[in-house]
């Protein structure tokens, strides 16, 4: 049965969303599993080649449309700091933290975000942004003083995770405007190959630590170059092309929840009681930073023509 043309715009955007809020969980999982058979840089490089060649077959199918001159330093951008940066620091974090604690930490972008549109996009700055910055980073401290306890090294765990946040950030609002020009399949083929590029130092690494991992640990880094990384990345894509940046970031609130059911399940491990807290104010937080004044209704107009702002 076909889906009725008027239902599409509303319908695929957040089937999009869903796919990739479950790859996404998934991959703070795998990540974490694979954190004893391949350092962070490595394991980021194998990631982003698999990813590469798995958009690279999507992109023959499709075809190519060219870029234009301003269209690459976006991509640019975007691929060495959210398929670059972003990889090594979650991937070196989640050495130090468990995979539930980093989802929780990343959940700051969408704060960062609502920051950096204030400054850069000239979108309007309500003093909620500014509580919710407070809240969230109340939270952050009640993490990195929960995983504390288990050893001196986790706030640098911590700090990796809030880097990642900060260049997942700065990404997607240089991805806005790509995707509403360029295909998403393609922004993100052509992201993922300059950060396979930019992680080319770590192949000695990845040789060596690919020949010592078993088959499985090997399955899983091909599961995270295919399915979070081709997959999940072009379906997030998609869904900004169809949703602005500030409310599809909020959609992954999500993840971390998600990912501690997934880490429960498949690694036996939870975050500290205290970071579940830490983790609420996080939310709460980024919450109140997106959230926007009510327009006041016009005394003299229709009463119905108030609306959310």
């Amino acid at each position: 049965m076909l889906v009725p043309a008027r239902s599409r715009p509303s319908t695929l955007p957040l089937l999009a969303v869903a796919v990739t809020l479950l790859l996404w969980a998934s991959a703070f999982v795998a990540i974490r599993h694979l954190g004893p058979s391949f350092s962070p840089g490595a394991l980021s490089l194998g990631r982003l080649v698999v990813g590469s060649v798995a958009l690279g077959a999507a992109m023959l199918v499709r075809g190519w449309t060219p870029p234009t001159r301003r269209d690459w330093p976006g991509l640019l951008v975007i691929g060495v700091l959210w398929f670059g940066v972003y990889n090594v620091a979650l991937n070196a974090g989640e050495h130090r933290v468990d995979a539930g604690t980093a989802a929780m930490l990343i959940q700051l972008s969408p704060v960062l975000v609502a920051v950096l549109a204030a400054v850069f996009l000239k979108e309007r700055a309500t003093p909620a942004l500014g509580v919710g910055l407070l809240v969230a980073f109340a939270g952050v401290a009640l993490i990195a003083s929960a995983t504390s306890e288990h050893g001196h090294r986790d706030p640098v765990g911590v700090l990796l995770c809030l880097l990642a946040a900060a260049v997942y950030a700065v990404s997607l609002v240089f991805q806005k405007p790509l995707v509403s020009r360029l295909p998403a399949v393609e922004v993100t083929w052509i992201a993922c190959t300059v950060g396979t590029v930019a992680c080319l130092p770590f192949a000695g690494r990845l040789v060596q630590e690919t020949a010592a991992a078993g088959a499985g640990d090997i399955a899983w880094v091909v599961y995270l170059g295919a399915f979070p990384t081709a997959v999940a990345f072009s379906t997030y894509a998609f869904a900004l092309s169809h949703m602005s940046a500030g409310n599809l970031s909020v959609t992954t609130y999500l993840v971390p929840p998600l990912t501690v059911l997934l880490s429960w399940a498949f690694l036996s491990e939870a975050p500290p009681a205290m970071a579940y807290a830490g983790g609420a104010l996080c939310l709460l937080g980024v919450a109140l930073a997106r959230r926007r004044p009510r327009a006041r209704a016009d005394p003299g107009g229709d009463p119905g023509a108030a609306r959310a702002g």
